[in-house]
């Protein structure tokens, strides 16, 4: 194996132990230029895969995963995993329609045992896997990677814990590239910056040769350990936590050096109790701009490149994080008791503006959404209004805090949920398709949704002036600039939708961003002669009793249509209060997501899959009708 592409004869792992030690720093590279390639052509994460390259081999060289068990924390690090186990020649379908998942998938390959995009997950599933495998008397071998920050994920410190108290080998691997999507907030990733601005590269290559020769094979590991922490010094400024809670720690040490890494993770591996290896990596190692902006390049939209420098396509219309940031900035500068919070994605929720216009407003608590919300809670008892920005596919971590440090003490708190609905090539990890579900259960809570980037203002604007809970969403796409009309462009009023088009041969009744999709169902219909009104419900609590009324006893089929799961959503919301209200139950349809989970594929592609697409409403619509006018005839005498 000493000619051509390395990566492409590489199909299992077992035959990285071929290479030389030459040919293992080579193939880091090619991985390297491997995931830079699709990137650009798929979107996907970028800049944290390009960090672990080199780690990954050397995880691959000295364990084998076919009988040994690895997880990911956070799963979209497993970029050059997939490459190494068998996955090489699919990897240019990565994140499309029918292709390979940007996240580990157990359907793919045996090699990943939890498909998992969110934080926090690996130390607590890696203690189950250490308990279940010690109660059969296995003889597996467990590695979790605990990634981008989310070591201060209150789940993460949970599990450390527990796994303090396990009397057999467990090896967690914190790589600390010192960023999360943006750059790491808080305690511990203060002390993880110290110890690693304290370290030269020198100090790294020491420490490595310490662990190596005071750490042996085999057994008579405790003196050799203890010998170990004595003599390392440069563990005792990082270590000191890992340690009380009685975990053995090592390094920092170099993420980058292939070899150094092999030889230190072969005695590591040995060593029976839990242990905590500290890699330090540089977050899009390999690709200059993405070094230069790691947080722009952590999950990019596909680009080109041009004079070394990677160009995006321009957009068409805003997104609606855009318009959600646009607004939010323009409604602090009147109101200073506005306060944003994020859970280490500024960027992701648009709250990088708001930042850069109101720092002493702006907090950002890292990988810690319970966190967040409580605090929020907090905020708001002083009198302040929290606008809590995150991914509604990751609010769920919060549910508690909403429910009793929010909703049960009626606090203005405010959630911005970006990402609502399905999202895309991120798949089922990330669609946020139960929040209407879990919110709406909320005494007190008040949940609404723009229809168009027009309604993201007053939407802000009144749900902060509610002075009671509440909860915004909006998808991952471009927001429509101007679906509402003119004289349907009503401020807005609690619990009152807004009729946009009238007719008599059926409704649609939709909540937030899929106005759009029944806006343009309409033509579809209007061609065929269908004459289907429209409604932007606006709320989905409180719901508008009057007017949902008027369309019950219209006589024609009313589609209810939104962007989440049936069970518990908006459809269920207006069933609920039209048998409450004694209306006509069976006028009202529902239309949502179906009781799966949706794979990655464009959002379009998905919509078209789950029959929310234009085309997928019209064709509703007229079985519908159809439905009702063979009904009415049935009933003739």
């Amino acid at each position: 194996m000493t000619t051509g592409k390395l990566i492409d004869r590489i199909t299992t792992p077992h035959q990285l132990r071929r290479l030389t030690d030459r040919e293992l720093v080579q193939l880091a590279d090619e991985l390297r230029q491997r995931i830079i390639e699709v990137v650009s052509r798929t979107g996907g994460h970028l800049a944290s895969n390009l960090g672990i390259a080199e780690l990954t081999i050397a995880l691959h060289y000295v364990f084998d995963f076919t009988h040994d068990r690895l997880l990911w924390d956070v799963g979209h690090q497993c970029y050059a995993h997939k490459l190494l186990t068998g996955r090489a020649g699919r990897f240019g379908t990565l994140r499309q329609a029918g292709g390979l998942s940007g996240f580990p998938a157990p359907d793919e390959s045996e090699y990943d045992l939890f498909a998992t995009g969110h934080a926090g997950t690996a130390i607590s599933t890696a203690a189950g896997l250490a308990w279940g495998d010690l109660f059969a008397g296995r003889d597996s071998r467990i590695v979790a990677i605990v990634g981008d920050a989310s070591i201060v994920n209150g789940l993460s410190l949970e599990g450390l814990n527990n796994v303090a108290t396990l009397k057999r080998q467990l090896l967690i691997i914190l790589n600390d590239n010192s960023m999360a999507i943006d750059r790491t907030q808080g305690g511990l990733a203060a002390v993880l910056d110290r110890v690693r601005l304290t370290h030269t590269y020198a100090d790294m290559k020491r420490t490595t040769e310490n662990i190596l020769k005071h750490v042996p094979l085999g057994h008579e590991i405790s003196d050799a350990l203890a010998r170990l922490r004595a003599g390392l010094k440069s563990t005792i400024h990082g270590g000191q936590m890992f340690e009380a809670l009685g975990l053995e720690y090592f390094g920092p040490i170099n993420g980058h050096d292939v070899n150094d890494l092999i030889r230190v993770l072969r005695r590591l591996s040995e060593i029976n109790s839990p242990v905590i290896l500290h890699v330090h990596t540089e977050k899009g190692r390999g690709c200059s701009y993405a070094v230069e902006d790691p947080c722009r390049f952590h999950s990019p939209p596909a680009w080109k490149v041009h004079n070394g420098n990677a160009v995006f396509a321009e957009k068409v219309r805003p997104t609606w994080t855009e318009v959600f940031s646009q607004s939010l900035v323009r409604l602090a500068r009147k109101d200073r008791r506005i306060v944003a919070i994020t859970a280490a994605m500024p960027d992701g929720t648009g709250l990088d503006k708001f930042r850069e216009e109101f720092p002493d407003r702006y907090i950002d608590v890292g990988i810690s959404e319970s966190h967040a919300v409580a605090m929020a809670a907090g905020l708001a008892k002083t009198g302040l209004r929290p606008v809590v920005a995150v991914y509604s596919t990751f609010m769920q971590r919060a549910f508690d805090q909403i429910f009793h440090e929010v909703a049960f003490q009626n606090l203005p708190v405010l959630l911005c949920m970006d990402r609502a609905g399905l999202v895309g090539s991120d798949g089922p990890v990330h669609h946020g398709f139960v929040d209407i579900a879990y919110l709406r259960a909320m005494p007190g809570m008040t949940l609404l949704a723009p229809a168009d980037a027009g309604e993201m203002y007053p939407a802000l604007e009144f749900a902060i002036g509610l002075g009671s809970p509440a909860a915004i969403r909006y998808p991952r796409d471009e927001a429509p600039a101007d679906i509402m009309p003119a004289d349907a462009a009503e401020p807005f009023e609690l619990g009152k939708a807004c009729l946009v088009r009238q007719g008599g041969d059926g409704t649609f009744l939709c909540y937030g961003a899929m106005v759009e999709e029944a806006m343009d169902a309409r033509e579809i219909l209007d061609r065929d002669g269908l004459k289907v009104g429209l409604v932007n419900a606006r709320f989905a609590k409180p719901l508008d009793s009057v007017l949902i009324g008027r369309l019950a006893a219209a006589g024609g089929p009313v589609l209810t249509v939104e962007d989440h799961a049936l069970a518990g959503g908006f459809g269920s919301a207006v069933l609920e209060l039209a048998a409450a209200r004694g209306f006509n139950v069976s006028a009202f349809r529902p239309l949502g997501l179906p009781d799966r989970f949706i794979a990655h594929a464009s959002r379009q592609q998905q919509l078209a899959e789950v029959g929310l697409d234009p085309v997928g409403l019209a064709r509703e619509m007229k079985d519908a009708i159809a439905r009702k006018a063979a009904d009415r005839t049935r009933s003739l005498p």
